[in-house]
């Protein structure tokens, strides 16, 4: 299928035939035509919201390999090789990114790509009869929701970003929107999306047979989150709105768990390949098979050091996924996360920390890595923590640490009133505010979270602070003092801004 980026080709053909008739110009787009057409049935339309999902998979978009824009601009993880400090790659971790980076240009169309996608179910889904109403309106909820993760990702790493909520049926339409929308009236067009999608006839949770498909928790949750982002980066005005609206939807997302306690799950369960369908504390992932080809996680293997074998059969010739030894100082003692996520390599040319979150060293993966790891978008110890954040911010601070010590008790650490009280902790983390971070930090580490929240939980002067605090010793070959205020945002790619400098402009800094 097309998708958004057509305007690339499109709007360049414009001005290199800005001579040609205009009956010429003004022709419809047949592949619009063709798209439109191929709405018919109920499971046409299926057919096109699976294929909204499968695009998530991708490093290039929300996937397992989707590192490079999220935990390697945050202060977790680095590419600190040769090859990378070398290459394009480096330039994320290193906090040195230029409009050409081809692998941001790349992520940015691919993002594009899913939100085109969802566009054309929502604008042809309509056209088609269904038998039962409630079917229509579930498979509109999965591409909305869909269409609203995307968008939230993108206003979080770019601002403003060019708005499209339909399928583009002529080159009049896709000029048009060659343009920068301000991140209130994306971030509008977010929650309206979950709103509907929120009173829609969705599973409560996901069971066995809809693994892989969102759920009511899953709304509710991503819904929680933006408005707990909306009222600590944007709206000041409507703060305390917004945090409200957060706890609502947090709480319901909550609610909805099929668990007693978080303690009775263990965390090593998780992240257990045998127990991916089963484990209550997932929300929503993207399903892999085991021993599939095309299908199955590389997450093990690609994250495993040279001379080990914890993560995968596969053996490995690199560094594996390196992590900072920033991360591995914040790590409290016996924290037995710690212990599960991290693992020292002592290969020679190694010698450093590498992830060990994600573990298939079966025999049904193999010697090839083909894992059986699903990619983890949602689950409850995260819900949890926002709830915490979210009564922080609201002045509850008491429901606050009621919250954060669900997740310490399950990983069997001290509370937090009695952590409060060692030195140690203390001098790290002298406010609830930055114990929740941490909190999150040790216990959702390599699931992506960490760059969006250091962007929720600093102003940008506080976070160019932040970065500069730290020891240089600790994060490698990438330069700290790189981090400056134009590291709130990527630069915007520069094939876009070509495209019209005046409505595509470019973040500051860049």
């Amino acid at each position: 299928m097309k998708n958004i980026n057509i305007k690339l080709v499109c709007l360049i053909a414009l001005f290199a035939l800005g001579s040609c008739k205009k009956n010429f110009l003004e022709q419809t787009n047949p592949d619009g035509s063709l798209i439109s057409s191929s709405f018919k049935t109920e499971n046409d339309v299926l057919l096109a919201v699976n294929g909204c999902y499968a695009l998530l998979r991708s490093g290039n978009t929300i996937g397992e390999g989707s590192d490079l824009w999220t935990d390697q601009r945050s202060d977790d993880t680095g590419t600190n090789d040769n090859q990378s400090n070398a290459g394009e790659p480096f330039g994320f971790n290193n906090f040195s990114l230029i409009p050409t980076n081809s692998y941001l240009y790349s992520h940015w169309s691919a993002m594009y790509s899913v939100i085109s996608n969802c566009n054309i179910v929502l604008s042809n889904i309509d056209k088609v009869n269904f038998a039962k109403p409630a079917t229509k309106q579930q498979y509109k909820a999965e591409a909305e929701f869909i269409r609203a993760l995307i968008y939230f990702h993108m206003v979080r790493e770019w601002g403003d970003v060019p708005l499209v909520t339909k399928q583009f049926t002529d080159l009049n339409e896709v000029a048009a929107s060659t343009a920068r929308n301000p991140q209130i009236a994306v971030y509008a067009q977010i929650v309206a999306d979950l709103k509907d999608a929120q009173s829609s006839p969705l599973p409560a949770t996901q069971a066995a047979g809809t693994i892989g498909r969102i759920s009511l928790a899953a709304v509710n949750t991503l819904l929680g989150q933006v408005y707990l982002t909306m009222a600590t980066t944007l709206d000041a005005a409507n703060k305390t709105t917004n945090l409200n609206n957060a706890l609502t939807s947090l709480t319901a997302a909550y609610n909805a768990k099929t668990f007693a306690n978080l303690k009775d799950i263990p965390y090593t369960d998780v992240f257990d390949v045998t127990k991916k369908g089963t484990c209550p504390e997932l929300i929503w992932q993207i399903v892999n098979i085991q021993g599939d080809p095309v299908y199955s996680s590389s997450i093990a293997a690609n994250n495993q050091a040279k001379g080990e074998t914890i993560n995968s059969l596969k053996s490995s010739s690199s560094v594996g996924n390196n992590v900072t030894h920033d991360l591995v100082n914040d790590y409290e003692a016996n924290d037995p996360r710690g212990a599960f996520s991290i693992k020292f390599a002592n290969d020679a040319t190694v010698k450093d920390w590498f992830v060990t979150k994600f573990r298939d060293a079966s025999s049904g993966a193999g010697k090839n890595g083909y894992g059986g790891n699903d990619w983890i978008l949602m689950r409850y110890a995260d819900v949890i923590l926002m709830l915490a954040e979210v009564n922080m911010y609201l002045g509850n601070n008491t429901a606050a640490i009621q919250y954060v010590d669900m997740v310490r008790a399950r990983a069997g650490m001290p509370t937090y009133e009695v952590s409060s009280q060692d030195p140690t902790y203390s001098a790290k983390y002298p406010t609830l505010k930055l114990a929740i971070l941490h909190e999150r930090r040790v216990e959702l580490a390599f699931e992506h979270h960490r760059l969006f929240d250091l962007l929720r939980t600093f102003t940008t002067d506080e976070l160019v602070a932040y970065f500069h605090s730290k020891k240089q010793a600790d994060f490698g070959s990438a330069l700290l003092s790189n981090f400056t205020t134009k590291d709130r945002f990527f630069p915007i790619p520069f094939n876009e801004t070509k495209l019209n400098p005046v409505t595509m402009y470019q973040n500051p800094g860049y």
